[in-house]
């Protein structure tokens, strides 16, 4: 089992910045991919971005390009998410995830992560 707690979230002006953090606890060795999806009201979850557990490979979805930044620190088994330039279309719940296979070029499918945490809410006021 992995267990996954996120932080950071808040009420921020567009133009502004936060940083997510998500600590992950128990199999930590089974990671192969850690991912941040968002979501908000009557709207699908949504694919931010993903990183590979050992290698650190990157992936970003478009939207967040150049202003979001994900980032693994393995000493402390924490996944961040450093988010700049924000937009009030950016408010969301964010979720972090974990996923214990390879996935491919599927990073970005949600079906394909094993573990969720809880969500922290993201507010941008414009």
């Amino acid at each position: 089992q992995v267990q996954l707690v996120e932080s950071g979230g808040g009420l921020v002006q567009a133009g502004g910045s936060l940083r997510l953090s998500c600590a992950v606890s128990g199999r930590t060795f089974d990671i192969i991919t850690m991912g941040w999806f968002r979501q908000s009201p009557g709207k699908e979850r949504e694919f931010v971005a993903a990183i590979r557990w050992s290698g650190g490979t990157t992936y970003y979805a478009n939207s967040v390009k150049g202003r979001f930044t994900i980032s693994r620190d393995n000493a402390k088994n924490t996944v961040y998410l450093q988010m700049n330039s924000l937009k009030p279309e950016d408010t969301a719940v964010y979720y972090c995830a974990a996923d214990r296979e390879y996935s491919g070029t599927l990073y970005f499918s949600h079906i394909k992560y094993d573990y969720w945490g809880q969500g922290t809410q993201v507010t941008v006021s414009s």
